[in-house]
C-alpha cells in the first residue's frame, strides 16, 4: 500500500540531549533544530515529514511499525539501540517500506562496540558521519 508524501523520522535514545551532549562529537544543533530542518525540507517538496524521539526501545519498535502502516519511508537513528536491539532490527525487517539508517557520527571510526549495527543488514541504506545533514541526505534518498 503506497502512502506517498509521508516520511517518518525516528530518533532513538539520548538524542533529545543534542546540543548539550558531547558537542565536540555530536555538534551544537539541537534535536528541535534537526527536526525543523527535516520538516522544512519536506514542506519545500510537498512531503509531510513527521518526527519522533524516544528513549524507550519498545516505543521505538511501535513507531517503526506505525511508520510501516502510515508512511512511504522511515529515517531511523536508532542511536545506541542500533548496536543492541534485536527487537528494533526485527521491526525494521517487518515493515514493507524502506528504512534508511542514520547516524550523526561515523560509527565505524568510533569505539569498537559501535562498529556493528544490527539495523544495517535490514535497512534500505545507511547514512552516517555528516552530522545533522545525515538526516537530509537520508530524506533525499527516500524521495
Amino acid at each position: 500500500m503506497e502512502r506517498p508524501g509521508v516520511i517518518f523520522v525516528i530518533h532513538g535514545p539520548n538524542l533529545n540531549l543534542l546540543g548539550r551532549r558531547e558537542p565536540a562529537l555530536y555538534g551544537t544543533a539541537t534535536l528541535e533544530e534537526i527536526d525543523e530542518s527535516c520538516r522544512s525540507w519536506g514542506r519545500e517538496r510537498g512531503i509531510d515529514v513527521r518526527t519522533f524521539q524516544s528513549n524507550h526501545e519498545g516505543e521505538l519498535v511501535d513507531l517503526v511499525q506505525q511508520g510501516g502502516d502510515e508512511a512511504s519511508g522511515i529515517v531511523l537513528n536508532g542511536a545506541a539501540y542500533s548496536h543492541t536491539s534485536v527487537a528494533l532490527r526485527d521491526a525494521v525487517a517487518a515493515v514493507a517500506v524502506p528504512v534508511v539508517e542514520v547516524h550523526l557520527t561515523n560509527t565505524a571510526a568510533r569505539e569498537s562496540f559501535r562498529h556493528r549495527s544490527l539495523l544495517t543488514a535490514v535497512a534500505a541504506g545507511l547514512v552516517m558521519g555528516f552530522g545533522p545533514r545525515s538526516y537530509l541526505l537520508a530524506l533525499e534518498a527516500l524521495r
